[in-house]
């Protein structure tokens, strides 16, 4: 038989190969995570097709699955088999189901499978009725496409799309933009379904996308254009922004509208990190990854602490309740803007979740934007 003292040795052993696997499991899960971290914020993801289901329809009235997203209040789309409807605010809901007004578009059949999103769908014409051309802007990397509407005079609104977005996210605007007879130039940007890729496949959060915005300038200065004004929507926002602080062409931009900006990458992390229930540290943690993967500093992509040498006056419209780009990043550039005398035009809606802000009242969006280009 074993002695005491015999024992004790074996005992730590496996006491000091328990601690140094649980080191080793710890250290592991604190890399994916922040692998994972840097992967929502750089990865090129490319969506489906269908996220509801159609259960009922009478007259003009449709009922779907009921979802986080079919539930919302507002004003949505629901695509399927290459049509779409815009659908109304809720009417009446039920356990698992959500029944909604078609307020345009055909009704689909019960079983239908489809998309509800807050975009638009396809092109300006699907969308609106409103004719268009695809034009191809010769970027750095390649050909990029463009859906370019004709209008009056020489200031043109081009408008840019977020992080893993589509050009059909910004045509909210067009309506608007349309009725006041300015030209509108929707462009895509590297990594986007039909333009070239990034040379390491990701995405950088703007500070090499500004590029391709500055190449869809000169593309339209090449049709007629002189003046322009940018519409940015999250990630886009901050593209702009890189686009004010680094282009020679900067001084031809009059005015800025961005809604629902990535204004502060830091933050923006910081804000994911909660969203996930991840200790606090990892979203430092994720940046330096990002770093690592891109090159980029995240901490350099921040409009409050390094603003742009150019700052037009800017439009800045975002929902209180934004889990994505907390309306904090907002806030802060608004003061920041204070100091600096950048004319800001604030407006925060109280509904809504990331870019719903047209969603929850489209009313006071289409005219917060008439009144701010009405003077062009």
């Amino acid at each position: 038989m074993a002695s005491g003292n015999e024992r004790r040795p074996g005992w730590k052993r496996r006491a000091w190969v328990a601690g140094v696997a649980v080191l080793v499991i710890l250290v592991a899960a604190t890399a994916s995570g922040a692998w994972f971290g840097s992967d929502q914020a750089i990865g090129v993801v490319r969506y489906g097709t269908s996220n509801t289901k159609v259960l009922a329809v009478q007259d003009d009235l449709v009922t779907l699955e009921r979802t986080p997203q079919t539930g919302k209040p507002g004003t949505y789309w629901l695509e399927w088999s290459g049509t779409y409807s815009m659908l109304g605010d809720v009417v009446s809901h039920a356990p698992g189901r959500v029944t909604r007004k078609v307020v345009r578009g055909p009704t689909p059949s019960v079983g239908t499978p489809g998309y509800f999103g807050n975009v638009p769908p396809g092109d300006p014409e699907v969308a609106w009725g409103v004719g268009y051309t695809e034009i191809m802007v010769p970027t750095e990397l390649g050909p990029a496409p463009a859906w370019y509407v004709p209008g009056e005079g020489a200031t043109w609104v081009v408008a840019v799309h977020g992080q893993n977005g589509r050009r059909k996210a910004q045509l909210k605007i067009l309506p608007v933009v349309h009725q006041l007879g300015l030209p509108f130039l929707d462009i895509s940007y590297r990594n986007d379904e039909g333009a070239p890729p990034s040379p390491d496949g990701l995405l950088h959060m703007g500070e090499s996308e500004w590029r391709d915005l500055e190449a869809a300038l000169r593309q339209a200065q090449t049709m007629g254009a002189r003046r322009f004004i940018l519409y940015g929507t999250s990630m886009g926002g901050q593209i702009v922004g890189q686009f004010l602080a680094r282009s020679p062409l900067a001084n031809v931009v009059d005015r800025v509208i961005m809604d629902a900006p990535m204004i502060d990458v830091r933050m923006t992390a910081e804000q994911a990190v909660k969203n996930y229930h991840l200790p606090a540290f990892m979203a430092g943690l994720s940046n330096q990854v990002i770093q690592w993967r891109t090159g980029v500093d995240p901490d350099r992509l921040s409009l409050i602490r390094h603003p742009p040498k150019i700052r037009p006056p800017l439009l800045l419209i975002h929902t209180v309740p934004d889990a994505d780009h907390p309306i904090q990043e907002a806030r802060d550039l608004v003061a920041a803007g204070q100091h600096l005398g950048w004319k800001i035009q604030f407006e925060p809606f109280a509904q809504g979740e990331h870019t719903e802000a047209w969603n929850v009242d489209r009313t006071r969006y289409d005219r917060l934007v008439r009144d701010f280009l009405s003077p062009v």
